[in-house]
């Protein structure tokens, strides 16, 4: 295992409109980690941007609370216009 800190790679591909994770990777400084990523992941000049971020930077949610965490908020019925009259011939939007 490395002593080099962790690098999480993340690319936008030349039709994509949004960075994707790719992978991961050592290096001794963010300036080596982009460019490690740059010959890793871009081998093919399939990206058009590069993001790394040092891998003690993410905040995640655990998978143990996950049912608390994304719980749909079923009993805030302000959040669902259930309860509304919509009157007839009104356009949606």
């Amino acid at each position: 295992m490395s002593g080099e800190p962790l690098y999480e790679v993340f690319v936008r591909p030349r039709r994509g409109l949004s960075h994707t994770h790719v992978g991961s990777l050592h290096a001794p400084d963010a300036a080596m980690a982009l460019r490690n990523a740059r010959d890793v992941y871009t081998r093919r000049e399939e990206g058009v941007s590069i993001w790394v971020v040092p891998a003690t930077a993410i905040t995640a949610s655990s998978p143990d609370e996950k049912d608390a965490f994304f719980d749909p908020a079923a009993d805030k019925v302000y959040r669902h216009p259930t309860f509304y009259d919509v009157p007839d011939g009104a356009q949606h939007l």
